[in-house]
């Protein structure tokens, strides 16, 4: 009997666990729901804060972008123009070495419309034929440098005609003055309005391992460039190793910069003997002693 007691009775724990009553039941239920409830309040608020603070944080990555943006591009533009300038800085040397091809199409091109293909004879009726640029112009006249070799029949009389050529342009040009010494001669042409090529500055006009270009007036493209180092710079002209073809007597010798330091010559031989492989240039600015009356 005692057995089958025991076996009725639930244990004294299970009385602390569970209520006894339905009252007590429904309390407890409802507890439990509470607090599932309070979880649920917590963890939406937590929801909630987290998903206002990322809404917040994307607004003002947002307001801030295109400053952001426009910062990074003046970043990106400063460090491209330090690395071309860094780059420049290296290829130099190497331009002095050898100038690129796009060099020389850059001076043909900007000293095409000055530089003009001399044409005449020889003293012994042979063609003589060289380059000529222009040192002035004004509405109807034009005036124009070249070598004196070119146009040496010229200064007799009667002598041979002058003729210029520019493109498919040609036309006649006359004997101003002459340098025979430094082998100059000045021309006109009655054709104004022409642009004047600039001449360089500075003592010494240019620097000893400097490149310089000759543009003659005769090429395929409306002219051609020889280009060579400079060996030597005097009073007297400037040493150099740029080559000097016929066509290239009289044209205009050009630092990097498109300036006219000299006039290429082969005949010009101011120590006494004649050039060989290296050339002596007259400088531009001689000129001014009898082939031109300069200002200043």
């Amino acid at each position: 009997m005692a057995a089958d007691r025991a076996r009725r009775e639930p244990p004294e724990w299970t009385g602390r666990l569970l209520p006894r009553s339905v009252l007590g039941l429904t309390a407890l239920i409802l507890a439990t729901a509470l607090g599932a409830a309070f979880s649920g309040a917590v963890l939406y608020a937590y929801y909630e804060y987290r998903l206002d603070t990322n809404e917040q944080q994307a607004v003002e990555y947002a307001e801030t972008f295109a400053e952001r943006l426009d910062t990074a591009v003046d970043i990106i533009e400063s460090e491209a123009e330090e690395a071309k300038e860094q780059v420049r800085a290296e290829l130099e040397p190497l331009e002095q070495i050898a100038a690129s091809g796009e060099t020389l199409e850059r001076l043909r091109t900007e000293v095409a419309d000055s530089v003009f293909f001399v044409s005449t004879l020889g003293e012994d009726g042979s063609p003589s034929v060289g380059t000529a640029f222009v040192v002035f112009s004004d509405a109807e006249t034009s005036f124009l440098l070249t070598s004196y070799n070119t146009v040496r029949a010229a200064t007799v009389s009667p002598g041979p005609e002058i003729r210029v050529r520019d493109g498919d342009e040609e036309l006649a040009a006359r004997l101003v003055s002459r340098d025979e010494g430094r082998d100059l001669a000045l021309l006109s042409i009655a054709r104004g309005n022409l642009e004047r090529l600039p001449w360089a500055s500075g003592d010494p006009m240019i620097g000893i391992g400097e490149r310089v270009f000759s543009v003659s007036g005769l090429g395929a493209g409306g002219g051609a460039v020889s280009q060579g180092l400079v060996g030597d710079v005097s009073a007297v002209g400037v040493q150099h190793d740029a080559p000097v073809g016929p066509q290239f007597q009289g044209a205009p010798l050009l630092n990097s910069n498109g300036e006219v330091v000299a006039v290429s010559s082969r005949t010009y031989a101011p120590l006494g003997f004649a050039p060989d492989a290296v050339w002596f240039a007259p400088l531009v600015t001689s000129a001014c002693d009898q082939v031109l009356d300069c200002p200043g």
